[in-house]
């Protein structure tokens, strides 16, 4: 099962089931059946989001493959993705 949780496949981020430490290894299945894992750049409360791919500033934060925010700065692989590092997407 992993430490970890992808909802969509089409997602750019993972979310910890368990608190997880700076350096831990996160290891997730895809929709496909197919086992992933990165490192950890940051630590992670439980329930929080993970990026799983390089995001860059004003990119997308995808989650049950929606739009959920944006980028407000570069997102490494494996950074915590909060409030710090996201911005609401302006509805007009």
């Amino acid at each position: 099962m992993g430490n970890a949780k992808i909802i969509d496949d089409r997602d750019n981020v993972i979310v910890a089931i368990d608190e997880i430490q700076k350096g831990d290894s996160l290891t997730y299945v895809t929709n496909a059946g197919e086992e992933e894992s990165l490192r950890t750049k940051d630590a992670v409360p439980a329930f929080h989001k993970i990026a799983r791919v390089d995001i860059a500033q004003g990119e997308y934060i995808v989650k049950y493959g929606e739009y959920i925010g944006l980028a407000s700065s570069d997102i490494k692989k494996g950074e915590h993705i909060h409030t710090h590092n996201v911005k609401n997407i302006e509805k007009s």
